[in-house]
């Protein structure tokens, strides 16, 4: 049996539409249900995008699939949205007391059914971002995920930093959206085209005027340096982690930036004829790498210094990007996405019978040592120790960029994965050196723990044997041609 592609995000709308529809008519329903519900019904997705089988894209279709791809990368990164979308639904389960709490005076499943739903809508966005391969359903497929996560960054209206944080999202990222607008129209007035594909072919032209090309592909690369927290456009990310719903912020950091790079992969294919591109790049991989590190270093706020954290981990995977590494770029965002993901299931629990600081994780490894447990591999494989995903994601990053001659990446990159140590590990020391006045126990749901036991033995599994990942991708450098790297030499 197999199933087309297009199948897989048809029925994560029908699956968000009628979580909408259920929502609205079944009033005296606990919220809760539709939570459980699109956990199912994501996890029958999943399963299902195995029975699809990868078709690289046809340059010369017409119609739809001259929009839409569902090669081996794509159905990739579907996988991935899906898995990010239930394990953001398990988190929610737990803060959804923090979401009545911030409603005084209504009742107890005032906005849980919106709060649950929407991400299924995100997801399905970030599916079709996975599969697009022209400008124009690139932008559509990312204005249902900006759209959605407005209101996501912002849910919790009534706290003055959680609204706060949903303007700063707002008009940025509106502003980003004007840039990619722009950028298209400059390239779609150079080349005729708006096709990925065939964009390339008339780049290849020597006859075609590169400059304004060029001009057009900075302003895209303006766009999508803010979905992936690149310096400099990396002003609005500690403000809306700090101040969105914690899940939310988890969300934005792992799916907002797996989609990101995944576009900026597929664009940048066509736009690597050009050499300026691959110096800008390392330039803004070199800045966001020394940024994104030495800001973690004095934050007292975890969700800050995981703010931070989310800025140095998109500088790692740039080095991939400059380097033509698609296959190791994959690799790393799907330990980024162990890590981070376990990081902040903690935080969520532990947040509220303490607070967010570091110092309120004091003395942890007594009071709850399972949440100790979870928080320490997810700092381990943040920092890059041995014998986690986090350590060979940023293994192959290097490997691929000393193969490509990038070595002040290389050597940028392991002094700041030094820096990255001190800051991780603070959290560490707070939890098994620190004393803390609670000795209360921290409660644990049953599906919170088997979530997080999930994550901790992915980080740990992918760490020993990371090939179930690089055979899911084919080829290693199927995304970016290193051919066209060399003409561009």
């Amino acid at each position: 049996m197999t199933i087309s592609a297009p199948t897989l995000e048809i029925a994560v709308l029908v699956l968000g539409l009628s979580m909408l529809m259920v929502e609205a008519f079944l009033e005296r329903t606990d919220k809760r249900t539709l939570a459980f519900t699109a956990i199912l019904g994501l996890a029958a997705i999943f399963a299902a995008s195995f029975f699809v089988i990868p078709q690289p894209a046809d340059p010369v279709a017409t119609g739809f699939w001259s929009f839409y791809t569902a090669d081996p990368l794509a159905i990739f990164f579907k996988r991935f949205a899906l898995a990010t979308t239930i394990f953001v639904l398990v988190m929610m389960i737990d803060y959804a007391p923090v979401v009545r709490e911030s409603i005084p005076g209504a009742t107890p499943q005032a906005g849980l059914g919106e709060f649950f739903t929407l991400p299924i809508f995100t997801c399905a966005g970030l599916m079709w971002m996975a599969s697009a391969i022209d400008f124009v359903m690139i932008f559509v497929s990312l204005e249902l995920v900006s759209i959605s996560f407005y209101v996501l960054a912002s849910f919790t209206r009534r706290n003055p930093t959680t609204l706060e944080a949903g303007v700063k999202y707002l008009i940025l990222s509106a502003l980003s959206t004007g840039f990619l607008v722009y950028g298209i129209t400059w390239i779609f007035g150079v080349t005729g085209e708006t096709n990925l594909a065939r964009i390339a072919q008339a780049l290849a032209d020597p006859a075609i005027e590169s400059g304004p090309a060029l001009f057009g592909m900075l302003l895209v690369l303006v766009a999508l340096g803010f979905k992936i927290a690149a310096v400099p456009f990396q002003m609005w990310v500690p403000d809306v982690y700090q101040g969105a719903p914690t899940p939310v912020t988890a969300f934005l950091s792992v799916g907002s930036k797996a989609a990101g790079f995944v576009v900026l992969l597929r664009v940048l294919q066509p736009f690597f004829i050009l050499p300026q591109i691959e110096r800008l790049l390392i330039a803004i991989a070199l800045l966001t790498l020394i940024y994104g590190n030495l800001a973690a270093l004095p934050q007292n706020n975890l969700k800050r210094l995981l703010a931070y954290s989310s800025i140095a981990h998109a500088g790692y995977l740039l080095i991939g990007v400059v380097s033509l590494a698609g296959e190791a770029v994959s690799f790393y965002l799907v330990a980024y996405l162990l890590m981070t993901l376990l990081s902040f299931a903690v935080l969520i629990v532990v947040a509220r019978q303490t607070g967010e600081n570091i110092e309120d994780f004091n003395g942890l490894a007594k009071r709850s040592p399972f949440l100790a447990l979870a928080m320490l591999i997810a700092m381990a494989s943040l920092a890059g120790v041995p014998f986690t995903a986090g350590f060979l994601g940023k293994f192959f990053i290097f490997d691929a960029a000393l193969r490509h001659h990038q070595t002040a990446l290389v050597i940028a990159g392991v002094i700041t994965v030094a820096c990255g140590f001190y800051y991780y590990l603070k959290v560490v020391r707070a939890m098994y050196w620190e004393d803390s006045p609670n000795e209360t126990a921290v409660p644990l749901s049953g599906l919170s723990r088997a979530a997080m036991a999930a994550l901790i033995a992915g980080i740990i599994f992918l760490g020993v044997y990371p090939q179930p990942v690089l055979n899911a991708l084919n080829s290693p450098r199927e995304t970016i041609p290193a051919t066209e790297s060399a003409s561009a030499r």
